[in-house]
């Protein structure tokens, strides 16, 4: 098996460990059973266990805002594109398995003690508000309003993991929504 099968197989298995059942609570022996790669090529591609869950983060950060994009993109409306990211994140919230989001849920294990996980998991918010902050910019409304924005999703993610339920994605989106009227008819008058 070659260095990039490995290291893809090595990082599906950790992807569905961590997310199902939290990154402390998995060892290498479990990515090792779960991916067919030995320990000695596991540690090969990932020599510290810190390592491979950054890599974890990293994959799925593409993945995610990649599919949030192309989510968005779909709709021309500019204002309408706002509303998609609470509609994708409906979607997202009902997919079997959905543990809440994958970042806050690994800084909330190691944010404290791996500074290479807490940034990974910074720079993911920060590229998520940079995206809710261009959406703002091309609708043309006040840029004060990404912030706003940004903490709706953010607190549908977090109650959706915990209780289980899409709701939240759409009590944030009738509040994005109304957030958007209220800028809306202040750029009016």
């Amino acid at each position: 098996m070659d260095s990039a099968v490995a290291r893809e197989r090595a990082l599906d298995a950790a992807e569905e460990l961590f997310y199902a059942r939290g990154v402390q609570s998995v060892g290498m022996d479990d990515i090792r059973g779960a991916s067919g790669v030995s320990l000695k090529r596991l540690y090969q591609l990932f020599p510290a266990k810190e390592q491979l869950v950054d890599a974890y983060l990293e994959r799925r950060d593409v993945r995610w805002r990649g599919r949030l994009a192309e989510h968005v993109a779909r709709h021309e409306d500019p204002r309408r594109r706002i509303l998609a990211v609470f509609d994708r994140l409906e979607d997202w919230f009902a997919e079997p398995g959905f543990r809440g989001c994958a970042w806050i849920n690994a800084y909330g294990e190691l944010g404290a003690t791996s500074e290479r996980v807490a940034e990974r998991v910074r720079a993911h918010k920060a590229a998520f508000r940079d995206f809710l902050a261009s959406l703002v910019a091309d609708a043309e409304l006040p840029a004060a309003l990404a912030g706003p924005l940004f903490l709706l999703a953010e607190g549908a993610m977090v109650t959706a993991g915990i209780t289980g339920s899409t709701a939240p994605a759409a009590e944030a989106r009738e509040a994005a929504r109304l957030l958007l009227g209220a800028a809306s008819q202040d750029t009016k008058e």
